[in-house]
């Protein structure tokens, strides 16, 4: 993969979400409330939620979601050895398509972490 692949892929997953947020605003705001009330510290940490949110991207195929919540469960304090953990789990539930996504989610990884 091309140096710099995943971070032009959340850039575009960035710029498309904010055409979006601007095309159906309130929307966008309600769903951005469940984001927000959702990501915060409780019986499970934030970086805890963004390692199943990044399980459920695999396991789904959603590229830009893969890439937003590595880069979310990295920021986070994630280590590479929980997002290899995390991809097992993703691949246990995913089958084998998840296998291809799992190796993009550690790209990713990889590259963020760069």
């Amino acid at each position: 993969m091309a140096d710099g692949q995943y971070k032009a892929k959340l850039q575009d997953v960035r710029a498309n979400a904010a055409r979006l947020y601007k095309a159906a605003p309130e929307p966008m705001k309600a769903f951005q409330s469940l984001v927000n009330a959702t990501l915060k510290d409780g019986a499970l940490s934030v970086r805890h939620k963004e390692l199943v949110a990044l399980a459920i991207a695999i396991a789904t195929r959603c590229e830009g979601c893969i890439v937003h919540h590595v880069d979310a469960a990295r920021r986070h304090g994630a280590t590479r050895e929980e997002v290899a953990e995390t991809i097992a789990v993703a691949v246990e539930m995913g089958g084998g398509p998840a296998t291809v996504y799992g190796a993009t989610a550690l790209a990713a990884f990889d590259e963020f972490a760069a």
